[in-house]
């Protein structure tokens, strides 16, 4: 199918060619006669006008692309310098051979000489190849600006696939320290946490590979991840989380909040009631307002740099670019995220 695309294509170009040509001769007949389609006419637009064309495609389609893409520039301007030559040759001949209709003119009062008459084509088909090489030039400049957007489409599909890739590990490197906690404990909510777990895992793996997701479907994201934090700590657990305005209508990136959420979990502290962790979803029509907030421990340190909140900035700048606002305030004892995002 896409080699049939491409001949099509091909097959199109050549017929836009071939079609504004023959529009131009024809227009230039017209001017050049009022109308009134003589042999003059002929010789001058149709035998002289294909001389020209023959020499826009010579440079176009094998002149430039076989010295000027390989750097050879010097070869190119020889080999434009002896079409230029070849071709003039070629039309003084046709002109001497049609002497009454080219070179006598206002009925033999006035005769070009032959250099005159020579420069004149050299003039002409100096004209034909500039033009060939003008559109060589922004065809090809279509053509690699094309390719560069290809590329850095590519690149950046690769790129956020990777950062994706990267959630999924880091999340469930965390995750399993949690549940392995919970089983050394010999917690009866190991079941409970595992089975979380696995609700949240099914959710990244196979509901979140779309671009957009339903905002709704990301908040029972979040809701079962602190369900499977407060397992962790029993009773003595304190977290706040807020939601406020119309959630079902609006959708976004999946596993863009995650990390805020997992931030706060593993740098904060969740046991102290007069400063639990606080996380506040605003949602407005195309726009939502997330924010965190944990009081810092000094007990869980990230000695391996901190890759989420990394991930999910890189993120928001490949998704969002100009469309969001994050900013962080980090205090002495507290942590706070907020990020503002037009979906």
């Amino acid at each position: 199918m896409e080699k049939l695309f491409s001949i099509m294509n091909k097959s199109m170009r050549v017929l836009t060619h071939i079609i504004v040509w023959i529009a131009l001769l024809l227009l230039f007949m017209f001017m050049g006669s009022n109308g009134k389609i003589v042999q003059k006419t002929v010789v001058v637009f149709v035998y002289f006008g294909l001389i020209n064309i023959t020499i826009f495609y010579i440079n176009y389609l094998f002149i430039l692309p076989t010295f000027l893409n390989r750097k050879k520039y010097l070869w190119c301007a020889i080999v434009i310098l002896f079409l230029l030559l070849i071709a003039s040759f070629v039309k003084c001949g046709l002109a001497y051979y049609y002497y009454d209709i080219i070179i006598k003119r206002d009925s033999g009062k006035h005769i070009m000489a032959f250099w005159d008459y020579f420069m004149s084509a050299v003039f002409v088909s100096c004209l034909f190849i500039f033009l060939s090489a003008v559109l060589k030039f922004v065809t090809d400049w279509f053509s690699n600006e094309k390719i560069k957007s290809n590329l850095e489409n590519e690149k950046l599909i690769s790129e956020l696939a990777f950062l994706k890739s990267q959630i999924n590990p880091h999340f469930l490197f965390n995750s399993l320290n949690n549940i392995y906690s919970l089983a050394y404990q010999k917690s009866e909510k190991t079941p409970e946490a595992i089975l979380k777990l696995s609700e949240i895992m099914r959710y990244m793996l196979y509901e979140s590979n779309e671009d957009k997701v339903a905002l709704a479907d990301e908040i029972r994201y979040l809701e079962n991840y602190i369900e499977l934090q407060k397992l962790r700590f029993k009773d003595n657990s304190y977290i706040k989380f807020e939601i406020s305005g119309e959630v079902e209508t609006q959708k976004i990136t999946p596993l863009v909040l995650i990390s805020f959420v997992e931030n706060a979990f593993k740098h904060g502290v969740a046991t102290d009631k007069d400063v639990p962790i606080s996380i506040l979803l605003n949602i407005e029509p195309g726009k939502i307002f997330f924010r965190t907030i944990n009081k810092k421990s000094n007990q869980n340190k990230d000695e391996t740099g901190g890759i989420g909140l990394q991930n999910v900035r890189r993120r928001l700048d490949l998704l969002y670019k100009d469309n969001y606002e994050l900013h962080i305030q980090d205090k002495n004892d507290i942590y706070n995220c907020e990020l503002y995002l037009n979906l």
